[in-house]
């Protein structure tokens, strides 16, 4: 969830005085991109995989601080609750034969963080939505033991000024009734229920905005195809009901606000750009400081000196607006760099499955940001904000808007356009025929056998209901059983009923 914060306490000059650095930093950033110096070497590529801890029942187990103290590695950090880590993987090139090292490092990581898991009384869950969470669970006690996590529970609420309220409800499960989720949290922590997989790829500056509008593009089809977060709170909601709980779980605008058309934090945007320099104005414009911690670093002068700034503050700021592809400024042996944050996936349901469905996003983003004629001149920004929420919600009985098809179901779009570009996308960058194969057709026998996470998820209980089991006891015992199978590293699509 971003940078740790030196302080608990800020007062209100410190929020005046943290607008005028964000405004500088923004300023050092547009001279930046007007001069040059950003690293320009071929596409760099990293992940990030929220993941979850339960007990011996299956249910959460709060125990973060120790299973990361029993692993000792950088690697792995905290997330919001202490139900959660993260795992983050050293960037590395698209290209040869790369996503299979990611595959086997992944999968190694993975397996050296259960076993110290176990030791804690835990295992490890890589799944988007952990359907044994409960109301008890989201109690301010659960946050994990970082400075930054209460801060902004706290200052979320103070800008709400009143509890915070899930609702949704979401297509039926075959045979039954739909179901309708309402219910009331006074903390941050259902924001921690949404556990994901995060995509970063490190482009240059002048290529920046068509990766951008790409990956917009390509958010209703990525969640469609690789859905795996359908529980909550007992209730069959969403396919990938990550998308409105997120937005949900950290939105600072009471209802008169929202009236008023105030952006939420988690956003998807508004307009396609023409510059990075695009999103993080709209960010400075839009919303005010969370966290308004100052830095000593003046970036203009650092600037003036020759060194990249660090621009602390502008960062600050953007890891507290949540949009689904975001844009990030870092700075490594002294070389800044932009890179795009993808942030609609969910974690899992397999290491197999996650490479490919990165496999998939970084192809066909590559393809469709090499077109001459770009998609998004041809398709308006709502249509592909509504793909977003239609996929999510629907899966594979999604209908997405696609230019020169019209509306088409997800495992369509991908297998008669969308395949084929992520293919040549792939030898654009050339990654190897072994490699390109293996991972987009993992894609390409998801959506002939229309099988998702999700899909998987909500079959398996409703066979559980069936035959007699309580929604609870059908819960539990489909996570068991999706723990057996998500370990063998079987793609999703070839996961058996019961």
């Amino acid at each position: 969830m971003g940078q740790d914060v030196a302080t608990e306490v800020f007062d209100r000059s410190d929020r005046q005085r943290y607008r005028v650095k964000v405004q500088r930093c923004l300023d050092a950033l547009a001279r930046m991109l007007s001069q040059g110096g950003f690293a320009t070497a071929p596409p760099q590529i990293g992940v990030e995989v929220e993941l979850n801890l339960v007990d011996d029942r299956l249910s959460p187990a709060m125990a973060n601080s120790i299973v990361l103290e029993k692993l000792n590695d950088p690697a792995f950090t905290t997330e919001l609750g202490q139900h959660n880590i993260e795992l983050n993987v050293l960037p590395r090139p698209l290209s040869g034969s790369q996503a299979s090292e990611l595959e086997a490092e992944l999968t190694g990581s993975l397996a050296a963080a259960n076993g110290k898991a176990q030791d804690a009384g835990a295992t490890l869950v890589m799944i988007g939505m952990l359907p044994t969470l409960r109301e008890e669970h989201f109690k301010a006690k659960w946050l994990s033991k970082n400075t930054r996590y209460a801060l902004l529970n706290e200052k979320i609420f103070a800008e709400r000024g009143e509890d915070m309220v899930l609702h949704m409800d979401g297509p039926a499960i075959p045979g039954q009734r739909g179901e309708r989720l309402r219910s009331s949290a006074d903390s941050i922590l259902p924001e921690a229920a949404c556990t994901s997989a995060q995509l970063h790829l490190q482009v240059p500056p002048d290529q920046f905005a068509t990766h951008w509008n790409a990956a917009q593009c390509l958010a209703g089809v990525q969640v469609a195809i690789a859905a795996n977060s359908p529980f909550l709170l007992g209730k069959a909601l969403w396919h990938e009901t990550r998308i409105p709980l997120f937005q949900q779980a950290t939105d600072t605008r009471p209802q008169e606000l929202k009236n008023q058309g105030v952006r939420p934090r988690v956003w998807f945007g508004e307009r396609w750009i023409t510059s990075i320099f695009d999103l993080f104005e709209e960010n400075v414009r839009y919303f005010p400081g969370l966290l308004p911690q100052i830095d000593d670093e003046d970036p203009i002068e650092a600037l003036d000196s020759g060194t990249a700034p660090k621009l602390a503050e502008l960062r600050m700021h953007n890891g507290t607006i949540w949009r689904w592809n975001r844009p990030v400024y870092d700075v490594v042996d002294g070389v800044p760099h932009l890179r795009v944050e993808n942030r609609v996936l969910p974690a899992g349901p397999t290491v197999v499955d996650l490479v490919a469905n990165a496999a998939f996003f970084y192809g066909a983003q590559r393809a469709l940001a090499a077109e001459e004629r770009p998609l998004w001149t041809q398709m308006s920004f709502q249509a592909a904000e509504e793909n977003l929420y239609a996929g999510a919600r629907h899966a594979f009985d999604a209908q997405l808007y696609w230019p020169g098809i019209g509306w088409v179901p997800p495992d369509e779009l991908v297998l008669r356009r969308l395949l084929p570009m992520a293919h040549e996308g792939l030898r654009d960058c050339k990654v190897s025929d072994e490699v390109r194969e293996r991972y987009l057709g993992v894609i390409e026998q998801r959506c002939l056998a229309q099988r998702t996470g999700s899909t998987w998820q909500r079959e398996t209980v409703a066979r559980l209901e069936e035959r007699g089991l309580s929604r609870d006891a059908a819960l539990r015992g489909m996570l068991a059983r999706y723990l057996e199978l998500s370990s063998a590293n079987e793609p999703v699509h070839t996961w058996p009923g019961l």
